[in-house]
């Protein structure tokens, strides 16, 4: 069974960075579509960063050029480096597997918190 456990939430001041981790397990890696989502209070869950198996990236367009997605197959972890964070960087991150340790339907972790204040 694929399970994810994210790391690296907390609180940074306006203009911090911080770098999210997402360790994978239960399954293979490298033949997925690794993503990090974000949900603030009151707002729908929204896709922030993407990378597939062939090392492709999508970002919302709120943060491009100043949060990055890698991964590290021989360590099954994703992970979000976050720099420059604003405010409305706030809410609760979380990852998302897809690949066929899942038979391709989404699964994902339990979240980490992140508050950026101003």
């Amino acid at each position: 069974q694929v399970q994810l456990v994210e790391s690296g939430g907390g609180l940074v001041q306006a203009g911090g960075s911080l770098r999210l981790s997402c360790v994978v397990s239960g399954t293979n890696f490298g033949r997925d579509v690794m993503s990090w989502y974000r949900q603030a209070p009151g707002k729908q869950r929204e896709l922030v960063a993407q990378i597939t198996a062939g090392g492709s990236t999508v970002y919302l367009g709120s943060v491009k050029g100043r949060f990055a997605i890698s991964a590290d197959n021989d360590k099954k972890t994703v992970y979000l480096q976050m720099n420059g964070l604003k405010p409305e960087d706030t809410g609760v991150y979380y990852c998302s597997y897809v690949g066929p340790g899942s038979n391709w339907n989404a699964r994902w972790g339990q979240g980490t918190q992140v508050a950026v204040s101003s």
